[in-house]
């Protein structure tokens, strides 16, 4: 039954991508909680446009391995559960990178590509992987692998931003 024999090879890879994004999801609600003087109504937009695209995006890599982990498969319905995130996740980061482009809170390239362009790809090769794992294609979970990485990798860049920017406008170093 294909992808449940495939994913045997992969499963130390999802165990470890999936505990790293529920840890580093966890470990966002800390560093929101010790910075909630900085969660303020003023401040709504700029939560809403930097922090919880990384939420999600953190999100999508633990539910994606989680997924992967289950003992069985059905190729076409694990197709459509990474097509659905995928397409989600597209839609979010299509909104959030026109929001990063037109906001005046940034003006960083950096930011541009971590926050919009590069989770939004990420999607992009989630979607590619549903369409290969969909018709049986080995090259579908390679594609799935790279796009959760993907996704891991810029998160803990904007989660890391996130957290500096908190300290330092709660420090005053606007």
């Amino acid at each position: 039954m294909w992808p449940a024999d495939a994913l045997k090879e992969w499963h130390d890879f999802y165990m470890l991508v999936g505990t790293a994004g529920a840890t580093l999801l966890a470990l966002l609600f800390v560093a929101v909680s010790l910075g909630t003087g900085f969660l303020t109504v003023e401040r709504q937009g700029a939560t809403r446009t930097f922090m919880s695209p990384v939420v999600i995006h953190f999100t999508s890599v633990f539910f994606l391995s989680a997924i992967a982990l289950f003992p069985s498969h059905q190729a076409k319905f694990f197709a459509a559960l990474i097509g659905a995130t995928a397409v989600i996740g597209a839609t979010i980061s299509t909104y959030i990178t026109v929001k990063v482009v037109r906001t005046d809170m940034t003006n960083y390239l950096e930011d541009y590509l971590a926050y919009g362009i590069l989770p939004g790809l990420g999607y992009l090769a989630l979607l590619t992987a549903a369409v290969s794992i969909y018709f049986e294609k080995d090259f579908g979970l390679y594609a799935l692998a790279a796009a959760l990485l993907l996704l891991a990798i810029v998160n803990i860049r904007n989660a890391w931003d996130l957290t500096l920017t908190m300290v330092q406008r709660h420090r005053g170093d606007d």
